[in-house]
């Protein structure tokens, strides 16, 4: 358990809030995924400054660079032609969905409130002195959200690894980076890895039946139309 303020630690926390925030929320797909390769990278260095060097190399070969790699296949920019159908998604503004990412707000929100008050106690009392922890809760509730407001499908498999990343951040905040806990995440980010592959196949697939539209719910269809 962490049990003081560190102001690297502190650092890079933060970085992997906004890293995450911006990589699940900004408008430009292909950006989007730059952020997230961004995200992975501040993983990596948090990984080796918390003495987890192995995990480190495992974080930086496959969240960096292979789902990386995923994330932009899935977009077709590595398909002929030079340009992806995909690189821009602009979200729908329709009151409903308006009023339903309020609601969403609200419902992360509670979430964080209640873990913090009945899962992790300590962080009530002195939240600060936990970073680690606080992020990783930050980023389960942001990824969450994410994934219940976007329909487009590259979004959600953003929101897939963002999600797992919180996850691991708080398994090591909670059981600190024992070898049991390195080779659980080590797992964890081997099966995301597979998942994100095969999700990129599918959806190129996807594209090349029914096209770029199909990536967007029937709301987003419906707004483009009229």
């Amino acid at each position: 358990m962490i049990a003081s303020l560190d102001a690297t630690e502190a650092m890079l926390a933060l970085c992997l809030i906004v890293g995450a925030l911006a990589c699940l929320y900004d408008r430009h797909l292909v950006r989007a995924c730059c952020f997230f390769v961004a995200f992975a990278l501040t993983m990596t260095i948090a990984w080796w400054y918390f003495g987890a060097p192995w995990l480190a190399v495992v974080e930086l070969s496959l969240g960096v660079i292979l789902t990386g790699l995923s994330l932009f296949y899935a977009l077709g920019l590595f398909l002929p032609g030079g340009s992806s159908p995909l690189e821009r998604d602009t979200f729908s503004n329709t009151w409903p969905r308006k009023v339903a990412r309020v609601f969403l707000v609200l419902g992360w929100l509670v979430m964080l409130g209640s873990v913090i008050r009945f899962a992790i106690p300590g962080m009530v009392n002195l939240p600060l002195e936990q970073p680690l922890l606080l992020a990783g809760v930050v980023i389960i509730a942001s990824a969450l959200g994410a994934f219940a407001l976007h329909r487009h499908l590259v979004r959600r498999l953003l929101a897939f690894n963002i999600l797992g990343s919180g996850v691991f951040m708080l398994l090591v905040g909670v059981a600190g980076p024992t070898a049991a806990a390195q080779a659980l995440i080590s797992v964890g980010l081997c099966v995301a890895w597979l998942g994100s592959m095969l999700a990129a196949l599918l959806i190129q697939q996807l594209v090349y039946l029914a096209g770029a539209d199909s990536m967007r719910g029937d709301d987003d269809h419906r707004e483009r139309a009229r």
